[in-house]
């Protein structure tokens, strides 16, 4: 039985973690190592559990304890070697790690860790690179696109192959524009290495994805210029115009930002 759940997802931290009987692997580390050790005794998991850390790019709410988890569990870290670079310089990482745990990935190249089947996969964003990752394992294809300016056809390939989908919808766009934020950075958050709008990440999810499509978790949605309910619905009405309807053709749910969501179980 494969097992997924999110303890956070949005610019507060991100961490997210996929498991089976035997083995476990963490994806983006951006909460505290004594957070992600109290939610795992609350959901009964065990540490040891644990055998390797993807990452996906060096923004601080991504890897803030990568450092102090890998040194503590003694876990591997996989990243590109620009992330690696990324994460030696980010100073909110206080802790860095070691060269033994540091192990590289290449966009497009596979890579085998246990059980785990992963491919990495370039994403647009503006860190200093930043990957997807398309995790196979037990005859499940899960895929995880987070912090995407835009959503390319290489990414678009990867949707089109996955059984379950994390896929970002950080903003609604009225929302962005007439909210409090700096011109600067609303441009930023617009640009084609920003973050995906709630509407283009339901247009992704329409063109892309195919019959195999189980489940969908709508992540890294913005505190200031989203709202759960906003990105579920308008990503609802998106699928509505291609014929698409969510909850019938697959499930569709909004991780939450700042607390676990609870346990999936992945068929």
């Amino acid at each position: 039985m494969l097992r997924f759940i999110s303890f956070g997802s949005g610019s507060s931290g991100n961490c997210y973690y996929l498991w089976t009987e035997t083995e476990g692997l963490i994806i983006d580390i951006g909460v505290g190592f004594r957070t992600l050790k109290k939610h795992f005794r609350d959901f009964g998991l065990s540490l040891s559990s644990i055998h390797h850390i993807l990452i996906t790019h060096d923004h601080a709410d991504h890897i803030k304890s990568v450092g102090s988890i890998s040194h503590e569990l003694h876990l591997p870290v996989h990243a590109t070697l620009e992330v690696h670079k990324g994460i030696d310089r980010n100073y909110c990482v206080q802790r860095k790690l070691t060269s033994d745990m540091k192990c590289m990935v290449v966009p497009g190249e596979p890579l085998d860790l246990g059980q785990f089947h992963i491919t990495p996969f370039s994403v647009p964003h503006d860190a200093s690179e930043n990957v997807g990752y398309q995790i196979e394992v037990q005859g499940v294809t899960f895929c995880i696109i987070t912090d995407a300016g835009e959503i390319t056809s290489e990414i678009g390939s990867y949707i089109s192959r996955a059984d379950y989908l994390v896929i970002e919808a950080n903003h609604d766009e009225e929302m962005l524009m007439h909210g409090n934020y700096p011109m600067h950075l609303k441009v930023r958050i617009q640009s084609k290495t920003g973050h995906l709008c709630n509407k283009e990440c339901g247009k992704a999810i329409a063109e892309n994805m195919t019959e195999k499509l189980k489940r969908v978790w709508l992540c890294h949605l913005s505190e200031e210029n989203n709202h759960p309910e906003l990105a579920r619905k308008t990503v609802e009405a998106v699928l509505r115009e291609y014929g698409i309807v969510a909850g019938k053709d697959f499930k569709l749910e909004v991780l939450k930002r700042n607390t676990p969501t609870g346990v999936f179980e992945l068929l």
